[in-house]
C-alpha cells in the first residue's frame, strides 16, 4: 500500500507541475495578445479622432463654399448684374 500512495503522490505532483506550466503558457501568450489589442485600440481611437476632424473640416469648407456660390449666383442674376453695369457706367461717365 505505501508504494501505491507514493505513486499517487508522484502522479499528483506531475499533474500540478503540468497544470502550472500550462497556466504559465496561457498567461504568457495572452499577455502579448492583450498588449497588442490595447495598442490597436489606441490606434483606432486616434484614427477616429482624425476622421472626425476631417469630417468637421469638410463640412466647414462645404458650408463656406455653398455660401460663396450663393453670393456669386446672386451677383450674376440679370437684374442685379444690369444694375451693377449701369452704376459702373455712371461712375465712369459713359
Amino acid at each position: 500500500m505505501p508504494e501505491r500512495e507514493g505513486l499517487i503522490a508522484r502522479v499528483r505532483q506531475i499533474r500540478r507541475v503540468s497544470a502550472e506550466a500550462d497556466e504559465r503558457a496561457r498567461s504568457s501568450t495572452s499577455a502579448p495578445a492583450q498588449d497588442e489589442v490595447r495598442a490597436l485600440e489606441a490606434r483606432i481611437g486616434h484614427l477616429e479622432q482624425l476622421l472626425q476632424g476631417l469630417q468637421d473640416s469638410v463640412h466647414r469648407e462645404s458650408t463656406r463654399m455653398s455660401k460663396r456660390i450663393g453670393e456669386l449666383e446672386a451677383q450674376i442674376e440679370p437684374a442685379v448684374l444690369g444694375r451693377a453695369l449701369s452704376e459702373d457706367a455712371r461712375k465712369r461717365g459713359l
